[in-house]
């Protein structure tokens, strides 16, 4: 790929790489680049921008087919098919002189080429090349930084609902600079490498591409002198707990979204969301198959064979007496109508599950009785 960003590379990823592979390899270099593990190194801050913005793409399912499909027809190669047919070597400006260069004069809207009948491409050929893109002023609210987590809860409390606590480590505004990164009293300018405008372009192929202002990380100003409280980056890595109600019914790799429970927004931004994945811990005593809950009840090889009346607690902690008839073998299931799992208005059922239970350590007279029991019932031991 001879022009663009090939953000394949940019995540060290196959073109073949599942979703989750994705994520992994993102999280992973996100970690590893992280402003907060790495102050003071403006290109590891760079790259971390970076792989942000292939994740961006690449993590959404819509926008990574459209890319993919932006490949396979060489938009990011030699040529780039306009309407009604032909190629061209590279995009030329509707003021271009003929003859020019590719990629010399006004630049154009993407909107105008037809790239295989693929429609709706501008957007994202703009965020990735910075040709006619509206770029967020540094000065304008941003929306906070939306959190992703994973939440071990107690089965009976993913069963009937309830509140689990969760400790976060977010990032979060400066609470002594606003944001700024600037210390009291400095002066703040604009950043003489970007002109203020959060970003630097520079010629590749026929495109400009944008990157983030190694000077001042994406804000567009440098202080005279940085606040010590964040060390100019203008935010800082805070603790923050907050108490997650888990719906009834809930079960593994169930999600939820909070809505204004992630980072602080910046200069006045929005909040953003805290989406929680959940993870059931197993139960001693339960286990689930949909909203069926199953109990696991062990019984004596006497009350198997004689039959007994055995006591189980729901959910709600009422008891139930089950009978159990003479001759019941191990994993014999007995089910109790409206006892399970109650969820979106669906209640399953409660199924209790006999496990016989021999006895390990036998005195000899026992062991004689068992013996001739065997006999006499005609048992092979």
């Amino acid at each position: 790929m001879a022009q663009g960003k090939d953000f394949y590379a940019v995540l060290g990823v196959s073109e073949k790489a599942t979703a989750d592979e994705i994520k992994k390899q993102y999280r992973r270099l996100a970690k590893q680049h992280h402003p907060d593990s790495n102050k003071g190194d403006a290109k590891s801050g760079e790259r971390f921008k970076e792989i942000s913005e292939a994740y961006n793409v690449l993590g959404d399912a819509k926008k990574r087919a459209q890319y993919d499909e932006m490949r396979r027809l060489g938009a990011f190669g030699d040529f780039v098919r306009r309407p009604g047919g032909g190629a061209t070597g590279g995009f030329r400006g509707a003021g271009a002189r003929p003859g020019a260069r590719p990629g010399a004069g006004t630049p154009p809207k993407f909107e105008e080429f037809d790239v295989g009948g693929f429609g709706g491409l501008g957007d994202l050929f703009s965020s990735m090349f910075g040709g006619g893109a509206q770029r967020q002023r540094p000065s304008e609210p941003e929306k906070g930084q939306s959190i992703e987590t994973t939440l071990e809860v107690p089965f009976r409390v993913a069963a009937v609902g309830g509140k689990v606590p969760v400790e976060l480590e977010v990032n979060e505004e400066c609470a002594v600079c606003g944001g700024s990164g600037a210390a009291k009293g400095a002066k703040v300018s604009s950043c003489p490498e970007c002109g203020g405008r959060g970003s630097i372009s520079f010629g590749q192929g026929g495109f400009a591409v944008n990157r983030p202002c190694p000077m001042c990380l994406g804000k567009g100003s440098v202080a005279s002198e940085k606040c010590h409280n964040c060390e100019g980056l203008g935010a800082k890595r805070e603790r923050k707990k907050v108490l997650i109600t888990v719906p009834p019914g809930t079960d593994t790799d169930g999600k939820i979204r909070l809505k204004g429970q992630g980072g602080r927004g910046v200069r006045g931004g929005p909040p953003g969301d805290l989406v929680i994945t959940f993870k059931v811990e197993p139960d001693k005593f339960y286990s689930r198959d949909g909203l069926d809950l199953i109990a696991h009840v062990p019984v004596n090889i006497a009350q198997a064979t004689l039959g007994s009346k055995v006591s189980v607690k729901t959910l709600d902690e009422k008891k139930v007496t089950i009978g159990i008839p003479a001759g019941t073998p191990s994993g014999k299931r007995f089910r109790v109508r409206g006892q399970g799992i109650e969820k979106d208005g669906k209640k399953g059922d409660l199924l209790v599950e006999v496990r016989v239970d021999a006895p390990h350590d036998l005195s000899d007279e026992a062991r004689a009785a068992m013996e001739a029991f065997a006999r006499e019932a005609g048992l092979k031991y």
